[in-house]
């Protein structure tokens, strides 16, 4: 949810030709299916359910934006840049809301600053973007300022109405709320319209219908918190000695009926683990998996341990991810 920034305004600035849409880069310094993903698109349908632009449901009722994820908290620790989509002129912005997940606080406390920390900018052709749940101290630029294409203008947070680190970037068309990923698509059209993205951003090819976010080695069964909070290189790395070699994945967007596997080898190419999970009962914004056996005897053998993970979708394989480790 995006609602209540408007505290500090400028006068808006001549921006070039009204017919000049911008082409918009990607507004986060990561780099898309390696260290973020798109978790949530706008909502097209105006009645209570859900739809996005490709006729799918990788969204929520009155979703707004687009919802660039990153992998962990603490990747956001870290640090990561938010860069304006395109050049234009500050015209919004606020600061000062913690960054806090709203399951902690209640949405009562957020009531009216759901974008958290943000800002707005305006651009050519009657184009503004609205980046939200920006880290609390993080904004540096001021309403009035003009900033180039790539600009950083903040980092990435967790303010406002949200439970994971991510920036929602909201697009508007002449006062009135977009698509980037469909501008000017009819009413209830799957994939109509046009993409304003770049093609540098990485979005200019569409939809993505579900992506791995995390995947790693551990010395147990990993939850969601855990692979939410640390991510897959902050966990109990395996040795010889583990008690347990356990793969995990953390996947988004998957939908209903989809079959998920994860498979790992021994270094002599036997299979150690395997799960093949039943098929997905409903769409899921994110779901994890993981395949692991305990130690039986002195060590784990020396060696690369090579994990798969498959999706099939419809008696097709929708995602195929590798990877490995090794065990000296």
């Amino acid at each position: 949810m995006t609602r209540g920034l408007l505290l500090v305004a400028a006068l808006p600035l001549l921006l070039g030709a009204a017919g000049d849409v911008p082409d918009l880069i990607l507004p986060v310094a990561c780099k898309l299916g390696v260290n973020c993903a798109v978790q949530n698109y706008v909502d097209a349908d105006p009645s209570p359910a859900a739809r996005d632009f490709h006729c799918g449901k990788r969204t929520y009722d009155k979703h707004g934006g687009t919802d660039i994820r990153l992998q962990n908290m603490v990747q956001q620790q870290q640090g990561v840049a938010v860069l304006a989509a395109a050049a234009g002129t500050v015209l919004r912005v606020r600061d000062g809301v913690a960054d806090v997940s709203v399951k902690e606080i209640g949405r009562a406390a957020i009531d009216a600053v759901e974008c958290g920390n943000g800002l707005v900018i305006e651009h050519g052709g009657g184009i503004e973007t609205q980046y939200c749940h920006m880290a609390k101290g993080s904004i540096s630029v001021k309403p009035g300022q003009r900033v180039a294409a790539g600009a950083p203008i903040g980092k990435v947070g967790l303010s406002g109405d949200t439970e994971y680190p991510h920036l929602h970037i909201g697009v508007r068309k002449d006062g009135v709320q977009v698509d980037p990923f469909a501008l000017g698509a009819k009413a209830g059209q799957c994939d109509g319209g046009r993409n304003i993205w770049a093609v540098t951003s990485g979005l200019a090819k569409g939809y993505q219908a579900g992506q791995v976010l995390n995947a790693g080695f551990a010395t147990g069964p990993v939850t969601m918190a855990a692979a939410q909070a640390r991510g897959e290189d902050q966990q109990p790395r395996p040795s010889r000695a583990a008690p347990a070699l356990v793969a995990f994945v953390q996947s988004i967007g998957l939908q209903g009926g989809d079959v998920q596997q994860l498979t790992v080898a021994a270094p002599d190419g036997a299979i150690l683990a395997q799960n093949h999970a039943q098929p997905l009962d409903r769409d899921k914004a994110q779901t994890i998996l993981f395949a692991g056996k305990k130690l039986r005897g002195a060590s784990w053998p020396a060696g690369r341990y090579v994990a798969r993970y498959q999706v099939m979708r419809a008696g097709k394989p929708v995602i195929d991810r590798r990877f490995a480790m090794m065990l000296k």
